[in-house]
């Protein structure tokens, strides 16, 4: 999909032809319309392409008077087993054009295609990049703080009852955090880049905001990094709850097999084929039963001394 905005008189405005100084958006786009803003922009086709890879490691080049940055973006997926992963968004710009590519609609373009950002103008092509790159930074600690509730929850439910399933979603989230460390560490290196002032013109107004925005990230990875700490503390002491939950039903189940096991061996003995006290007796099964009872109590209060039961 492509899409065309670009600012008039402070106004974020959809058009249909592309124009210098707007913000052409291509979402998942087909090779048609790689080719065409390849044309009219006079871009890279290939700076085009390289945020299309899902793998696409964040980074800076430059050519000439064209400029790629690739960064990682947060992405929530619902219906995923992963609730949170990151995908890549190229940023492609030159003296004339800005463009962004990404596989999917994210939220960070959604944000940025339907409300009005203060300060922001397509044709301020820097303070746009750093206004997106700080939305972004936002984003991943407002997933962060996302996650963190996720496992607070679940460790609640953990302590009501341990589920395989509950386990599953703690490692999920897991994944998530790795992920979003990985990504900000990658981002962090893009903007170290972009605040050495060589890869774009920088203006003082946008070196503080890029500043801003190193700072927010810096946070977010160390959110990122206190979370998956806190959230594989967790995993390792439900582990080990889960396993000590094992040893006592096992034990308690050894205890039971013990009592048991009495009157099994008090009715061997009176079932063998020689003479036996109390056979001829008219309360004779009475007393073997008296007898094995007291056999099981006096077994089941030696365990209870021994924390068995």
């Amino acid at each position: 999909m492509l899409f065309i905005y670009q600012t008039l008189e402070e106004q974020l405005l959809c058009r249909d032809e592309i124009y210098k100084g707007c913000w052409i958006n291509l979402i998942n786009p087909t090779e048609a319309e790689l080719q065409t803003v390849a044309q009219k922009t006079g871009l890279e086709y290939d700076f085009l392409r390289y945020p299309l890879d899902d793998e696409e490691i964040p980074r800076v080049e430059a050519e000439d008077d064209q400029v790629m940055i690739i960064i990682n973006v947060p992405m929530y997926y619902p219906n995923s087993d992963v609730f949170y992963d990151t995908i890549p968004l190229g940023i492609i710009l030159n003296e004339d054009y800005l463009v962004t590519v990404c596989l999917e609609d994210v939220d960070l373009l959604q944000e940025f295609s339907s409300t009005r950002i203060k300060g922001m103008a397509t044709f301020k092509k820097t303070r746009f990049i750093f206004h997106l790159l700080h939305r972004k930074t936002t984003i991943f600690l407002k997933y962060l703080r996302d996650i963190h509730r996720r496992n607070e929850e679940i460790e609640n439910s953990l302590h009501k009852s341990m589920k395989n399933k509950d386990l599953v979603y703690l490692l999920n989230l897991q994944k998530s955090l790795v992920y979003f460390g990985t990504s900000l560490r990658y981002n962090a290196k893009v903007m170290n880049r972009l605040m050495r002032g060589k890869a774009i013109k920088m203006y003082e107004e946008d070196e503080d905001l890029l500043e801003d925005v190193i700072v927010e990230n810096t946070q977010a990875i160390e959110m990122a990094d206190i979370y998956s700490n806190i959230l594989a503390g967790s995993m390792e002491a439900f582990a080990s709850l889960i396993s000590n939950n094992l040893n006592i039903i096992l034990k308690f189940l050894t205890a039971i097999t013990i009592v048991l096991a009495i009157p099994t061996m008090v009715a061997s003995f009176w079932g063998m084929n020689v003479n036996v006290p109390f056979q001829s007796h008219a309360f004779g099964f009475l007393f073997v039963t008296v007898i094995a009872l007291i056999a099981c109590i006096i077994v089941i209060i030696l365990l209870n001394k021994r924390n068995m039961l």
